[in-house]
């Protein structure tokens, strides 16, 4: 018989576009809990990036915690988030899928103006015609980003990982925490 899963410290990663932030705040909803995204913390007005002393420390802070739900996966910072894990939950889904996703959303985020992390916004400018784009990130990182993380929670020292590789095996999965929530804790 398997053990419960422990949900105290969960950590959501995968590659850029691929649904991270929407799920943790799905999950932070069954839960009870406010997710912090790690974007939020790293990115500063006129997509500048944090010092990254200052970034630590921030991520740092909110992992010390006793609960926490993090959305992302920044490399410098692992070595505070993934040991303090009680969970990794990998959104691991195909490159068409994720990179479909991505230019939906960027040409939506453009279209709209959509407020993201300290009051920056895509443009069709960065999101087309830059090497800084979000699309062209997809592109060059996915492959890379799914074979980092095959190999590193393959390791020994990794909390345990759910895998999932397709949207609805996560909105299941969600939908069954749900049930099983509500279950316990009828209200």
């Amino acid at each position: 018989m398997s053990r419960p899963l422990d949900l105290d410290r969960v950590n959501v990663i995968g590659t850029s576009c691929c649904g991270k932030t929407t799920f943790t705040r799905s999950l932070g909803r069954i839960l009870g809990r406010t997710p912090t995204e790690l974007d939020n913390l790293y990115w500063l007005p006129d997509w500048e990036p944090r010092l990254l002393s200052d970034f630590r420390a921030r991520v740092d802070a909110v992992t010390r915690e006793p609960r926490w739900l993090v959305d992302g996966n920044y490399s410098p910072v692992r070595d505070l988030v993934w040991p303090r894990a009680t969970l990794l939950i990998w959104l691991d889904h195909s490159f068409s899928r994720v990179f479909a996703r991505s230019l939906r959303r960027t040409v939506t985020r453009c279209a709209t103006g959509e407020e993201l992390f300290a009051g920056n916004r895509e443009n069709w400018r960065l999101a087309f015609f830059s090497r800084d784009s979000i699309l062209w990130w997809v592109i060059r990182t996915w492959k890379r980003r799914r074979r980092e993380f095959e190999r590193l929670t393959a390791q020994q020292d990794c909390p345990p990982c759910l895998r999932f590789r397709t949207p609805g095996e996560a909105r299941r999965w969600l939908e069954a925490l749900e049930a099983s929530t509500h279950a316990n804790h009828p209200e």
